[in-house]
């Protein structure tokens, strides 16, 4: 029987790690479809090759700064269990991979190509595992001692705080310090409008998005015996909520109809497995109301030229999930309890600042060293021709 137990669970989590990999082509489609046409190719090409660096930094760092173990051994002691480290390993880096694909839709069409690959390596091996081993290992007894002041320990089921938020603040550095796109905001006082160059791959983005998050979500129990179906019903009910929400705030506007699943879906990860279903409805809606009302207060008021509206999305909406995971998963609002709203609120703010600070240092480094954004003859011409030497529909042929 264990060793059949064994083997479930590592087909468990092989097939949640299937499911947030297929994620990726989300992140994918979903900046291909809101970037203008001349930097679709560069959309394609950053996911992949940011997730292939994310694969291997990982591998041989992060994953061993996080949680302690190493894959620099034999053969023979990686099958130990049935492989059940190794895939919890593939499992968990396609979350560690998350965190540059979200970076990578707020400084879309003016970011150079090298600077945010090694951008991604010290994320992926350093930052990040950092504050992952620190909610998810109990590294640094930082959970020990949120514990002693509230009662109870930081909730973050499956990466409100761990994944989102740590993405959308570690991305909101970056664009301000990339600045915003040429001719974005004249100095008339207009805006230029640069509308979503493919709708339908944008929601080709969002759904594959929305379906692999159960994936994200329910494998995150990481052993099949402690799968639940509260945790898929959350998830359902959230998405619906912030699409709703999403939908009647942004006046049927597809971008936003198709970004307001993901944003509930981004808060309900942390208390996914604690709240009621009516609990993550209302938290997904409130996260649809975050993200349109902050990606237009971002965009026009305050001129921050987040391309995707990755800080309200992922930062933001992040904040308020581990946040609404202490306050819908309270008995009271019929949850299941066992969390506090102080421990939820000290162990967010603490990711909030983690990532802030780690963002303005890297990115600020990167910019002083070599630079972070194409030149303006690059970035006129588009990030396609400039980068890759190819657009997404070339319209001749070329002879070399």
């Amino acid at each position: 029987m264990e060793a059949l137990k064994q083997g479930s669970d590592v087909l468990f989590v092989l097939l949640g790690a299937i499911l947030v990999l297929a994620m990726h082509s989300g992140f994918a489609f979903l900046e291909l479809g809101t970037v203008r046409k001349k930097n679709q190719v560069n959309a394609l090409v950053k996911i992949l090759v940011d997730f292939s660096v994310s694969a291997v930094v990982y591998f041989l760092v992060g994953y061993s700064v996080a949680y302690g173990t190493s894959f620099l051994v034999g053969a023979d002691q990686l099958v130990a269990r049935n492989g059940y480290e190794l895939v919890k390993f593939f499992f968990l880096l396609t979350f560690a991979a998350a965190i540059p694909a979200i970076i990578s839709g707020g400084i879309a069409e003016r970011a150079r190509f090298g600077p945010q690959l090694i951008a991604t390596a010290v994320i992926v091996g350093l930052v990040y595992p950092l504050f992952e081993g620190v909610t998810w290992n109990q590294r640094f007894g930082i959970q020990g001692w949120i514990k002693g002041l509230t009662g109870a320990e930081f909730h973050d089921f499956a990466g409100s705080i761990v994944v989102h938020a740590i993405g959308g603040w570690l991305a909101l550095p970056a664009v301000v310090l990339l600045g915003a796109r040429s001719n974005r905001y004249r100095k008339d006082g207009a805006i230029s409008a640069h509308p979503p160059s493919n709708i339908p791959f944008l929601a080709l983005g969002a759904w594959v998005l929305t379906v692999g998050w159960f994936g994200f979500n329910v494998m995150s129990a990481q052993a099949i015996d402690k799968i639940s179906g509260l945790v898929a019903v959350n998830s359902l009910m959230a998405m619906a909520g912030g699409t709703l929400a999403a939908a009647l705030l942004g006046r049927n506007d597809p971008g936003f109809v198709h970004n307001g699943p993901l944003a509930g879906l981004v808060a309900v990860c942390a208390g996914s497995d604690l709240m009621h279903p009516l609990g993550a409805l209302a938290v997904g809606g409130a996260a649809g109301v975050i993200f349109v009302g902050m990606f237009t207060l971002t965009q026009n008021r305050w001129k921050i030229d987040d391309v995707l509206g990755v800080w309200p999305l992922h930062g933001l909406c992040g904040l308020w999930g581990g946040i609404a995971a202490g306050i819908f998963g309270s008995p009271a609002l019929g949850g299941l309890g066992g969390v506090s709203f102080w421990a939820q609120a000290i162990g967010s703010l603490l990711g909030v600042g983690w990532a802030l600070l780690c963002g303005f240092a890297l990115y600020g480094l990167l910019k002083v060293a070599m630079g972070l954004r194409l030149s303006p003859e690059e970035e006129h011409e588009g990030a396609d021709l400039a980068i890759h030497k190819i657009g997404s529909t070339p319209e001749r042929e070329v002879n070399w």
